[in-house]
């Protein structure tokens, strides 16, 4: 019978997360027109009297809250619009144009707040020159209160009516030439008096960091990627419960090889090991396809992985299911995990001992099951070590880069 009722609730979160999928497909969908995108660069393509616009497929967030545009070309007239718009914006309107739009000019200099007459604002940009725009994270409710920079400084902002869907950033174009290069994953941060710029890192998501750089929400590898041991290491700072008992990675940049694992493992993993070839661990490896459970040896298991893949992997959790007397993260123990200021990365202290002998492994079976693209690929009956098992992410090869949502059901 709980074999059965197993199976109905792994189809019920099947048939969520294929649903949740979905609406993201056409939710989260680039717009563009009269341009041309070629990776990062996007490019004018009309004949100057008809506007271009690029709309992003995702709005900015209090997890990505900030983004840059860098001018490669000026074009004729140098009419480039770097702003903020709801998801459905006319393509044929420069950001700022159009009612709940904002965007900074750069061939004037010029703030247009949902009026095609702009106010003055700040310096006119050029050719090399960069600018950001971004969202202010203490902004009061139903206001936004959104800030341009150029060049890494910041220029001014205004205060905007919060969109419900939120808004997404936004470039135009309006003359021949006209060539930006787009960064939708920069950071903004404040200056400090020794001139180190803060960051809005999200190191406190992770418990352990060995070899791997945090920016937002994006990991990179940063090691040797020479041999099996140059593991990179992200292990969350806790572990899959009844709240949240998923997590997903988008792979950004696959590097070399795109040796990139996704998984869950005990708290004390040793960092120099890929997900799922220790015990108390288990792995969905992109690069192969295959399944790694407390083995070097990978069995079968799902397609191979490529950029721009989700990969996603959960736990079905007993009905009875409880840690501690309760599965409320509120109420653990925090000294199980470490604090912010604590948080272990080998990129900055490499002074760190691994427990060889590790946690027990034995506890109450749990189903651990993997996604690709919002499509389950298939599960695994697994051990709960004490303490649970904990969102661990692995990559091995220079230049890999994954983006992470350690909640993305929630909200």
């Amino acid at each position: 019978m709980d074999d059965i009722n197993l199976h109905y609730r792994f189809l019920n979160w099947r048939r969520r997360i294929r649903e949740i999928r979905e609406v993201r497909a056409v939710r989260y969908r680039e717009r563009l027109k009269r341009m041309l995108r070629d990776g990062d660069i996007l490019r004018y393509h009309g004949n100057s009297d008809e506007v271009g616009c690029f709309v992003a497929a995702r709005p900015l967030s209090r997890r990505n809250r900030y983004y840059e545009v860098t001018i490669i070309d000026t074009g004729v007239r140098g009419m480039i619009a770097v702003g903020l718009v709801p998801q459905m914006y006319k393509l044929d309107h420069q950001p700022g144009w159009l009612p709940n739009s904002v965007a900074f000019h750069a061939d004037d200099g010029k703030l247009y707040n949902g009026n095609t007459v702009g106010q003055q604002f700040g310096p006119k940009c050029c050719r090399g020159d960069r600018i950001g725009c971004g969202i202010s994270l203490d902004s009061d409710d139903g206001q936004l209160t959104v800030f341009f920079t150029k060049n890494g400084k910041e220029v001014g902002s205004v205060e905007v009516p919060a969109a419900p869907d939120g808004l997404y950033p936004a470039v135009g174009m309006h003359s021949l030439g006209e060539e930006v290069q787009l960064d939708l994953n920069a950071e903004w941060g404040t200056e400090e008096d020794d001139g180190q710029m803060i960051v809005d890192s999200h190191e406190e998501d992770w418990g352990r960091l060995h070899d791997v750089r945090v920016t937002g929400t994006l990991l990179e590898y940063v090691g040797k990627g020479k041999s099996i041991v140059d593991v990179g290491l992200a292990q969350a700072r806790r572990p899959l419960n009844t709240r949240f008992h998923y997590y997903e990675l988008e792979i950004t940049d696959a590097g070399e090889k795109c040796y990139i694992a996704l998984g869950l493992a005990r708290r004390d993993y040793p960092k120099n090991r890929h997900p799922g070839w220790s015990r108390g661990s288990i792995a969905y490896h992109a690069d192969d396809g295959k399944l790694f459970q407390g083995s070097g040896v990978g069995d079968p298991f799902g397609p191979r992985c490529f950029e721009g893949d989700i990969m996603g992997c959960g736990i079905m959790f007993p009905r009875d299911y409880s840690l501690d007397g309760g599965d409320d993260i509120d109420d653990w123990d925090l000294e199980v995990f470490p604090k912010p200021s604590e948080v272990q990365n080998d990129l900055y202290a490499n002074n760190e001992d691994e427990e060889d002998e590790g946690e027990d492994v034995e506890g109450k079976k749990v189903a651990v099951f993997f996604t690709r693209n919002g499509q389950v690929v298939g599960r695994r009956e697994v051990a709960l070590p004490v303490g649970g098992l904990y969102p661990t992410i692995g990559m091995m090869s220079t230049g890999e880069k994954v983006r992470v949502d350690l909640h993305p059901l929630s909200g």
